[in-house]
């Protein structure tokens, strides 16, 4: 045994200086010296056999462990459930133990390729790491492996999930680098995740989002059937999910599913929805549902019912929002949009105009000073929205001031107009010069939008805390935050329907003027492509009411004429054109030039008249990075579902985008798959 790992050298020392200690005594007295002599050469005895018998034991234990090390190591290697491999630096097998063996598909062979014997167990990055680097030379990652296992006649495929921890190594600078893995398998524990997972609590709100139309002249019996055909077919897609459905009211119902049934639901694009819509009343009118759906994503949501039960609420509103016919489902912390297809059901009464115009009206009079805006490059229906909302500000006698982007082409004419008139002076003000004066409490009101980056002056979002929102355009995801009013009306032709249904009951001696009733009624003219699509008994009746107040029609013609620059371009985009199967027709404008997104615009309107036409898209260069999209629709596809895919939004006939940094060309086609693909799903028949 080795001096260094023996205690006697220390036992000597010791004993030296007792030896000392007894010579001392003895000098003193000769009895305790004699006495003390005979203790310490005792000591030295026990000391010794203490010494030989520790010695006996410690040989006895290295020769039991070394005896046993090798079949500790082989055990090791070889019968623990953990896989261990070794590979060169190029990735070739060098050694695998048998549980290794039992993981991968493939019989090992020293020398074979890593990716022979199990694909995608070493990521390349790896191979090329260095042992020297401290923050690369070991690590771990996980990977899952499709297998196969024949059941009889049939194979059937599974997943088995592997957490992967390896480590460099370097031995001799004479050998080449080794690389170890050891491979645990983990799939009970994956397995029992994406069963935790599917079996979350999902919440669905349904709602009969046109109940009180489709009930309108039905006796008891009929509401009772037509309800009674509604529930049956509710009941039976609950049940098929494996779900549960109460009726929460005469047209709420309340559907608790699991997450897995959900995304069934979702994979077949809720075509309970197509079901239901097959049910007419005697009136003609289909039966729309719109419905709301969240996922508890999180443990917490497990103690907090209520949460979920506020996020398919708020799925709910968003669905009726963007004008009914579909489903908005909150999951994996992004909403999902589902269905569509149906139009926006315009009503027949104007109980929330009258509603919306008395909280507008109590809320601009308190108010100090009032801003209006609309989108970004404003149209007539912005524009004229923003004139009437100016009109009931100065009705009240508040300042008031129309907040204008830098993009005027399309409504420069009708402003030109205006500001001929001393009435309307110091009334429009640039969004790079507009300021807050020393009001205490403005007011802004948003017209025409309710995206917050397409505000004509986005700043003033930031500045201004009390905000009005009046839009026709069905809602997305992205919207402005916590506005005081949310005036959304999608069944609406245009803002300016919903503002001069406004004016109507905002004040009974209010005066509206000429050119302000014209800028209003242009709006109408151009989102209905003058009374000829998205145009209800509503429309004609707000349109009455501002020719009365003085709109003159001669002058709204006069404002959308072009000159020959801006006709020739049309008919350039127009000759280029393109059709493809199922209705699409797609152009577009490659040159930045003036006028351009009126261009698209009308370039779209135009060939949408052709026969057989059903969508037109046209895409034009608004700048060096930027790509504008026009988008129309006769109104049975729903532009707005694609455009929403690039960003943009809109309306069911009419809706746009703006994309950067990608090249027209790419851009167009990219458009042209998804609307092909949108037209070639709406084109499925309905599942009886």
């Amino acid at each position: 045994m080795p001096r260094i790992l023996s205690a006697w050298p220390d036992a000597i020392i010791n004993l030296a200086v007792i030896f000392v200690m007894v010579a001392v005594i003895t000098q003193y007295n000769k009895i305790l010296g004699a006495i003390a002599f005979l203790a310490w050469f005792l000591l030295i005895l026990f000391s010794m056999e203490r010494r030989k018998d520790r010695e006996k034991k410690f040989k006895e234990y290295c020769e039991n462990v070394i005896g046993n090390f090798n079949d500790m190591m082989y055990y090791a290697m070889t019968k623990l459930p953990e896989g261990i491999i070794v590979v060169d630096e190029n990735g070739y097998l060098q050694w695998c133990n048998s549980i290794m063996q039992d993981f991968s598909e493939a019989t090992p062979q020293q020398g074979m390729d890593i990716e022979e014997f199990w694909e995608g167990l070493i990521p390349k990055n790896i191979l090329s790491m260095s042992p020297d680097d401290n923050e690369s030379a070991e690590g771990e990652y996980q990977i899952k492996s499709l297998r196969r296992k024949k059941i009889g006649d049939e194979v059937k495929e599974f997943y088995r999930h592997f957490k992967i921890k390896y480590r460099h190594l370097q031995a001799n600078a004479d050998y080449s680098r080794m690389i170890v893995l050891f491979a645990r398998e983990i799939t009970p524990f994956e397995d029992l995740k994406v069963e935790y997972k599917n079996s979350r609590t999902a919440m669905i709100y349904a709602l009969i989002d046109n109940y009180d139309e489709i009930i309108q002249g039905l006796t008891e019996a009929e509401k009772t059937s037509l309800l009674l055909s509604v529930s049956e077919i509710l009941e039976a897609w609950v049940a098929s999910l494996n779900g549960f459905m109460r009726r929460v009211s005469s047209d709420l119902f309340l559907i608790i599913l699991e997450r897995r049934s959900l995304e069934r639901a979702i994979a077949e694009k809720f075509l309970v929805l197509d079901k239901v819509r097959q049910l007419i009343n005697k009136n003609q009118l289909p039966v729309t549902l719109s419905m709301g759906a969240a996922v508890a994503e999180k443990s917490s949501d497990l103690q907090s019912m209520d949460e979920l039960d506020e996020k398919a609420q708020a799925g709910l509103q968003l669905a009726l929002g963007r004008g009914g016919d579909q489903v908005a489902v909150n999951i994996d912390d992004k909403t999902q949009f589902f269905g569509g297809r149906a139009k926006a059901v315009e009503r027949n009464t104007r109980v929330k105009a009258r509603v919306m115009s008395h909280s507008i009206r109590d809320t601009m009079e308190e108010a100090d000073e009032i801003f209006i805006m609309g989108h970004t490059r404003e149209d007539y229906d912005a524009f004229g929205a923003a004139v009437g909302v100016a009109v009931m500000a100065r009705n009240l006698n508040k300042p008031v001031h129309i907040v204008l982007s830098g993009w005027l082409d399309s409504v420069e004419k009708i402003i030109e107009l205006l500001n001929k008139d001393e009435a309307y002076k110091n009334l429009f003000v640039s969004a790079n010069e507009v300021s807050i004066s020393t009001a205490l409490d403005p007011l802004l009101v948003v017209v025409d939008t309710f995206i917050p980056k397409l505000v004509a002056a986005p700043a003033l979002l930031e500045r201004i805390k009390k905000v009005v929102v009046i839009d026709h355009h069905r809602r997305s995801e992205n919207t402005i935050k916590n506005p005081a009013i949310s005036y959304l009306e999608p069944g609406s032709s245009s803002t300016c329907e919903m503002v001069t249904e406004l004016l109507m009951y905002f004040d009974e001696k209010i005066r509206i003027g000429k050119l302000a009733a014209t800028a209003i009624y242009s709006g109408i003219v151009v989102d209905t492509k003058n009374f000829a699509i998205q145009t209800g008994a509503r429309t004609f009746e707000a349109a009455a009411y501002l020719r009365r107040s003085g709109a003159d029609p001669v002058a709204v013609n006069h404002l959308f004429k072009s000159d020959y620059e801006t006709t020739l371009s049309l008919a350039k985009t127009k000759a280029q054109s393109e059709y493809y199967e199922g209705g699409l027709v797609v152009s577009y404008i490659d040159k930045i030039i003036p006028n351009v997104q009126v261009i698209a615009g009308q370039a779209a309107d135009s060939l949408l008249t052709v026969e057989g036409v059903r969508m037109t898209i046209i895409l034009f260069q608004m700048n060096s990075n930027t790509v504008g999209i026009s988008a129309r629709s006769t109104g049975d596809l729903n532009v707005q579902v694609i455009m929403e895919k690039f960003g943009g939004g809109g309306h069911q006939n009419v809706a746009g985008a703006q994309v950067k940094d990608i090249p027209l060309g790419n851009l167009k086609n990219s458009v042209v798959q998804a609307a092909r693909s949108y037209i070639a799903e709406s084109d499925k028949p309905a599942t009886k």
